[in-house]
This record gives structure tokens, sequence and C-alpha cells, in this order.
């Protein structure tokens, strides 16, 4: 399985950003793709997740209402879609893939097997 993560760059604080995973090798109607970010020093944090079969999400607390996270099973890909975004967002986001587990499960990182290189997101002040 190869995932694939683009789309970032730099924004000012309050802008928007959509970031795409491209994943391939592997039918994902049986996957979960969840969206994780890391600054240095830090544990690598969950951001938002989508169910391929039923396209469940979950999205952790502080993004809420803000960030989208989207599949289209056509192209094989998941977006995220990143709106008022803060300077403490700053990180590099990673796509990753697991096994379809329940919604509590979700943001677990442990349920992710495969994961893409990252995409740096710099939100300035």
């Amino acid at each position: 399985v190869q995932l694939q993560a683009s789309g970032g760059g730099l924004v000012q604080a309050g802008g928007s950003l959509r970031l795409s995973c491209a994943a391939s090798g592997l039918s994902l109607s049986s996957s979960v793709v969840g969206w994780f970010r890391q600054v240095p020093g830090k544990e690598r944090e969950f951001v938002a997740a989508i169910r391929w079969a039923d396209g469940t999400t979950r999205y952790a607390d502080d993004v809420k209402g803000r960030f989208t996270i989207s599949r289209d099973r056509a192209k094989n890909m998941v977006y995220l879609q990143m709106s008022s975004l803060k300077p403490e967002e700053t990180a590099l986001y990673y796509c990753a893939r697991g096994r379809s587990v329940a919604y509590y499960a979700l943001s677990w990182k442990n349920v992710y097997d495969d994961w893409g290189q990252g995409t740096q997101v710099t939100v300035s002040s």
C-alpha cells in the first residue's frame, strides 16, 4: 500500500487548505483512512478519520466544525479540508490507512498500519 499526502503549504491564520491523500496498491473497501499531525518533539496526534465503507467520520475535538474529511471512491482519494487555521496547527500532516474499526477506535494510532510521508502545513500569525 502506498499513501501519498499532498496539499500542504504556507497559509495565514484564519486561512484554509485542502490536503489530499492518494492511496494505491490496495482496495480501501475494508479500511479506515485517517489524518494525523506531528510537530518535532511531540507525539503524533489524531486529527480526523473516515471509514471507507460507510463514510463514518470522526474528528479531534479541537478541529470539529473547522475541518472536514471526505473521500472520493472513484479516485481512491481522501481529502482534509481545513478552515480557520491557527498557528498552533503548524505541523507535518500524515495520512494513514488501517483496518476498518468501530467508531470509538478511529482515533487510535495503533489501528493504522500504513503511513504516507507527510505534508507540511505552516500557519503564520
